[in-house]
């Protein structure tokens, strides 16, 4: 009896749905380009093979200082990336076109090349090119050797020849495998690349940088086994009409991912920026209905933050609510909260949200300096100058405490702000436990600056009769 041929099975490379014919768009994701032809073979036995390159050891006889970070030159960068890069480490760094990716590798790039031997390879623009922006930046090192190649073996090769201790691709959507099918850039080529850019990391022992292109969406091109393949995942941020650039780590192996780099992007090269206070806050002399100032933590730096509203009436059926900056659905909440809890009439009003300088807010420390916002424009009244607000609302109407708040009202005492409005109970400090649960013990006064003031409300009604 004839045996029948086993069919060709296909799987998505984002999400591994499984099918058994290929399809253009995923059926479980709606991924475009992303379902391949699994090579994956059945029946294959694993026998014992040869000499491992390394025998096992006890976890405490591994030598921990091969993987001790070296400081890049730039210090902002070295805040994100946990100390700096570390020895066999691959760092994937995204952003949009023309944010500034390669001016900020070129720049790390020339700081590393004093000490240390680094290759960097551009399959996007000519070595002349290159050339042209480092003698912009000041970036030219005897120990910085540069490639312009489209060719994985190639880049082999060039790894080969110039042994470095930093490798820099720019970027993995243009370096192509002869060995593997599809264009450069598709899904099939860029796993492959990047597979094969991280072994040579490992086996050498050698930082690798890999730029990498984002979709219309913002999120980062290319199958999502790029991200897990990698240690450390740069998300490159900014304004092209401004300055202003920051990068945020989002996947860290060595290091917190809540930390932010902010940079200042002139025609010399990129600069880090030290101390950020003042770039996300408005500088004006009366005081404007519609905004407050809140204080944000990212990673280990308390940054204060404007937040702005407008609210106008509309004719129109459906209200628009549209927000920049800050997480539109945690805007809608706070936005019924309002309604609900405050009796504020927002139902034929168009309510705009955003924030100063282009940060992007997810904290929830930042409710209550929203709400107070929209309540101040709303009732077209300013705020008393001077005031910070911070603090999580609830659907009840109740304002919950945040975590660092010490450290976010020192900040704001620094920068001058006389008055803070806290959710109750922020400044107690947890005691011993009594009975299976933790009490709160009541501090003083605390004393964090000359005449600053810190108001505690227990809900959103207390915190806007506070204000008002």
């Amino acid at each position: 009896m004839a045996k029948t041929a086993q069919k060709p099975g296909y799987r998505c490379a984002e999400c591994g749905w499984r099918t058994t014919k290929w399809v253009g768009r995923c059926g479980e994701c709606q991924a475009w380009g992303t379902v391949d032809e699994e090579g994956a073979r059945a029946g294959v036995n694993v026998v014992q093979g040869g000499a491992t390159s390394s025998p096992a050891l006890p976890i405490g006889q591994v030598k921990a200082e091969v993987a001790t970070a070296r400081t890049t030159g730039v210090s902002e960068l070295d805040r994100v990336l946990g100390g700096g890069l570390v020895p066999g480490a691959v760092v994937l760094l995204a952003g949009e076109p023309g944010i500034g990716k390669s001016t900020l590798l070129l720049e790390a790039a020339a700081r590393i090349a004093e000490r240390a031997t680094v290759l960097y390879v551009t399959g996007e623009e000519s070595a002349a090119q290159v050339r042209l922006r480092a003698d912009r930046i000041g970036a030219i090192q005897d120990q910085l050797y540069l490639a312009a190649e489209t060719e994985l073996s190639a880049l082999v090769t060039h790894v080969e020849k110039v042994q470095p201790r930093l490798l820099v691709v720019d970027s993995v959507q243009t370096i192509g495998s002869a060995q593997t099918t599809g264009v450069p850039g598709g899904v099939t080529q860029v796993r492959e690349v990047a597979a094969n850019l991280v072994r040579l990391a490992k086996e050498r022992n050698m930082a690798t940088v890999i730029v990498g292109h984002v979709t219309k969406e913002g999120s980062i091109a290319g199958p999502r086994t790029l991200e897990h393949l990698v240690d450390v995942v740069l998300n490159f941020e900014g304004d092209r009409h401004s300055r202003l650039r920051m990068v945020r780590a989002i996947k860290n192996r060595f290091g917190p991912t809540d930390e932010i780099g902010c940079f200042d992007l002139h025609e010399r090269g990129i600069e880090g920026i030290t101390d950020p206070s003042g770039l996300f806050v408005s500088r004006r002399s009366e005081p404007v209905p519609g905004t407050c100032i809140t204080v944000t933590v990212e990673g280990t730096r308390p940054l204060p933050a404007e937040v702005q509203a407008l609210v106008a009436r509309t004719d129109a059926q459906q209200p628009r609510r549209t927000s920049s900056g800050l997480d539109t659905y945690r805007v809608q909440m706070i936005l019924a909260v309002l309604e609900r809890r405050l009796n504020a009439r927002l139902g034929g009003c168009d309510v705009f949200t955003a924030t100063v300088g282009g940060i992007k807010l997810a904290d929830p420390a930042v409710d209550l300096s929203v709400m107070l916002a929209v309540a101040s424009a709303a009732g077209d009244k300013p705020l008393p100058p001077g005031l910070v607000a911070l603090g999580e609302v609830g659907l009840a109407g109740e304002l919950r405490p945040v975590k660092d708040v010490r450290r976010r009202l020192t900040e704001a005492a620094r920068l001058g702000f006389k008055r803070a409005l806290v959710p109750a109970g922020s400044l107690e400090e947890p005691g011993r436990r009594r009975g299976g649960q933790r009490s709160l013990v009541p501090v003083g006064p605390v004393a964090f600056a000359p005449g600053f003031e810190v108001v505690q409300a227990e809900n959103v009604w207390d915190a806007l009769t506070h204000v008002t």
